[in-house]
Protein backbone atom coordinates (compact mmCIF):
# COMPACT_ATOMS: atom_id res chain seq x y z
CA UNK A 1 0.00 0.00 0.00
CA UNK A 2 0.99 3.46 -0.59
CA UNK A 3 0.30 6.63 0.85
CA UNK A 4 -0.90 9.50 -1.62
CA UNK A 5 -1.64 13.16 -1.17
CA UNK A 6 -4.66 14.40 -3.60
CA UNK A 7 -6.21 18.16 -3.82
CA UNK A 8 -9.24 18.90 -4.26
CA UNK A 9 -11.08 22.17 -5.71
CA UNK A 10 -14.10 23.56 -7.06
CA UNK A 11 -15.58 26.71 -8.12
CA UNK A 12 -18.62 26.41 -9.51
CA UNK A 13 -22.07 25.07 -8.06
CA UNK A 14 -22.14 24.31 -4.31
CA UNK A 15 -18.43 23.58 -3.89
CA UNK A 16 -18.76 22.00 -0.54
CA UNK A 17 -21.44 19.19 -2.24
CA UNK A 18 -18.98 18.90 -5.19
CA UNK A 19 -16.32 18.13 -2.40
CA UNK A 20 -17.82 15.77 -0.86
CA UNK A 21 -19.53 14.32 -3.81
CA UNK A 22 -15.46 13.72 -5.01
CA UNK A 23 -14.66 12.14 -1.57
CA UNK A 24 -17.60 9.62 -1.18
CA UNK A 25 -16.32 8.42 -5.41
CA UNK A 26 -12.48 8.21 -4.43
CA UNK A 27 -13.79 5.74 -0.99
CA UNK A 28 -15.29 3.66 -3.50
CA UNK A 29 -12.55 3.54 -6.47
CA UNK A 30 -9.59 1.54 -4.13
CA UNK A 31 -8.64 4.42 -2.08
CA UNK A 32 -8.64 4.91 1.34
CA UNK A 33 -9.03 8.61 2.97
CA UNK A 34 -6.86 8.23 6.13
CA UNK A 35 -7.16 12.35 6.67
CA UNK A 36 -8.33 15.11 5.27
CA UNK A 37 -7.39 18.88 5.38
CA UNK A 38 -9.40 21.43 6.92
CA UNK A 39 -11.22 23.24 3.62
CA UNK A 40 -9.99 26.83 2.38
CA UNK A 41 -11.05 29.41 0.38
CA UNK A 42 -8.45 30.57 -2.03
CA UNK A 43 -8.33 32.95 -4.37
CA UNK A 44 -8.15 32.03 -8.25
CA UNK A 45 -4.40 31.60 -10.20
CA UNK A 46 -3.55 32.41 -12.93
CA UNK A 47 -6.82 32.88 -14.05
CA UNK A 48 -8.35 35.69 -12.02
CA UNK A 49 -12.04 36.22 -13.21
CA UNK A 50 -13.47 33.36 -12.03
CA UNK A 51 -15.08 32.50 -8.56
CA UNK A 52 -12.92 31.75 -5.64
CA UNK A 53 -12.42 27.99 -5.03
CA UNK A 54 -13.06 25.99 -2.05
CA UNK A 55 -10.15 23.75 -1.35
CA UNK A 56 -8.91 21.09 0.84
CA UNK A 57 -5.80 18.29 0.84
CA UNK A 58 -6.68 14.00 1.04
CA UNK A 59 -3.97 11.43 2.91
CA UNK A 60 -5.31 8.42 1.12
CA UNK A 61 -4.08 4.91 1.02
CA UNK A 62 -4.18 2.64 -2.12
CA UNK A 63 -2.76 0.23 -3.99
CA UNK A 64 -3.11 1.52 -7.37
CA UNK A 65 0.16 2.56 -9.29
CA UNK A 66 0.01 6.40 -10.06
CA UNK A 67 -0.61 6.26 -13.37
CA UNK A 68 -3.85 4.15 -12.27
CA UNK A 69 -4.77 6.33 -9.84
CA UNK A 70 -4.47 9.87 -12.41
CA UNK A 71 -7.11 7.48 -14.55
CA UNK A 72 -9.36 7.25 -11.45
CA UNK A 73 -9.18 10.69 -10.44
CA UNK A 74 -10.13 11.61 -13.91
CA UNK A 75 -12.68 10.08 -14.52
CA UNK A 76 -14.24 10.93 -11.19
CA UNK A 77 -14.20 14.30 -12.85
CA UNK A 78 -15.87 13.14 -16.00
CA UNK A 79 -18.59 11.49 -13.56
CA UNK A 80 -19.03 14.81 -11.89
CA UNK A 81 -19.50 16.88 -14.90
CA UNK A 82 -16.01 18.34 -15.47
CA UNK A 83 -15.38 19.70 -19.00
CA UNK A 84 -12.29 20.81 -19.66
CA UNK A 85 -12.89 24.49 -21.74
CA UNK A 86 -10.29 26.63 -20.51
CA UNK A 87 -6.58 25.95 -19.24
CA UNK A 88 -6.94 26.86 -15.33
CA UNK A 89 -10.72 28.24 -15.68
CA UNK A 90 -13.70 27.67 -13.41
CA UNK A 91 -14.58 23.91 -12.78
CA UNK A 92 -17.15 21.94 -11.02
CA UNK A 93 -14.33 19.38 -9.42
CA UNK A 94 -10.75 19.30 -9.91
CA UNK A 95 -8.74 16.47 -8.61
CA UNK A 96 -4.64 16.39 -8.47
CA UNK A 97 -2.46 13.86 -7.27
CA UNK A 98 0.15 16.20 -5.95
CA UNK A 99 2.49 13.17 -4.04
CA UNK A 100 2.35 9.55 -3.98
CA UNK A 101 5.26 8.05 -1.40
CA UNK A 102 8.39 9.51 -2.48
CA UNK A 103 8.23 8.75 -6.23
CA UNK A 104 9.23 11.02 -8.56
CA UNK A 105 7.34 10.36 -11.79
CA UNK A 106 7.94 11.84 -15.22
CA UNK A 107 5.68 11.10 -18.18
CA UNK A 108 3.63 13.30 -20.81
CA UNK A 109 0.25 12.28 -19.08
CA UNK A 110 1.38 12.41 -15.44
CA UNK A 111 3.90 14.23 -12.99
CA UNK A 112 4.64 13.49 -9.21
CA UNK A 113 5.28 15.73 -7.04
CA UNK A 114 2.82 17.78 -8.81
CA UNK A 115 5.13 20.37 -11.28
CA UNK A 116 3.35 23.17 -9.47
CA UNK A 117 2.51 22.20 -5.85
CA UNK A 118 5.28 24.21 -4.18
CA UNK A 119 4.14 27.28 -5.78
CA UNK A 120 0.86 27.08 -5.13
CA UNK A 121 -0.51 27.98 -1.48
CA UNK A 122 -3.61 26.81 -2.16
CA UNK A 123 -1.87 23.45 -1.97
CA UNK A 124 0.72 23.47 0.44
CA UNK A 125 -1.79 25.36 3.56
CA UNK A 126 -3.34 22.27 3.59
CA UNK A 127 -0.76 19.73 2.73
CA UNK A 128 1.36 21.41 5.56
CA UNK A 129 -1.91 21.17 7.67
CA UNK A 130 -2.20 17.19 7.33
CA UNK A 131 2.08 16.55 7.27
CA UNK A 132 4.16 19.58 7.82
CA UNK A 133 7.27 17.70 8.05
CA UNK A 134 6.42 15.59 4.88
CA UNK A 135 9.66 16.44 2.29
CA UNK A 136 9.31 17.06 -1.24
CA UNK A 137 10.76 14.15 -2.54
CA UNK A 138 12.95 16.40 -5.18
CA UNK A 139 13.22 20.18 -3.52
CA UNK A 140 13.52 17.98 0.03
CA UNK A 141 12.15 21.10 1.68
CA UNK A 142 9.10 20.20 4.14
CA UNK A 143 5.57 21.22 3.28
CA UNK A 144 5.58 23.84 6.06
CA UNK A 145 8.79 25.03 4.64
CA UNK A 146 7.72 25.56 0.79
CA UNK A 147 4.35 27.01 2.58
CA UNK A 148 6.90 29.79 3.84
CA UNK A 149 7.61 30.84 0.22
CA UNK A 150 4.18 31.83 -0.59
CA UNK A 151 2.61 33.67 1.46
CA UNK A 152 1.31 36.01 -0.40
CA UNK A 153 -1.42 34.41 -2.08
CA UNK A 154 -5.06 34.91 -0.56
CA UNK A 155 -5.87 31.93 0.83
CA UNK A 156 -8.64 31.62 4.25
CA UNK A 157 -9.68 28.39 6.28
CA UNK A 158 -13.05 28.26 5.01
CA UNK A 159 -16.21 27.65 8.08
CA UNK A 160 -18.31 25.45 5.81
CA UNK A 161 -18.18 22.16 7.77
CA UNK A 162 -16.42 19.31 6.47
CA UNK A 163 -18.49 16.30 6.36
Amino acid sequence: MKIAYIGLGSNLGDRAAQLDDALSQMETANLKILRMSSRYETAPQDVTAQPWFLNMVVEAETRLFPRQLLNVLQRIERDMGRVRRMAKGPRVIDLDLLLYGSAIVQAPELTVPHPRLHERRFVLEPLAELAPGLRHPILRRTMRELLGSVSAQAVRRSTEPRP
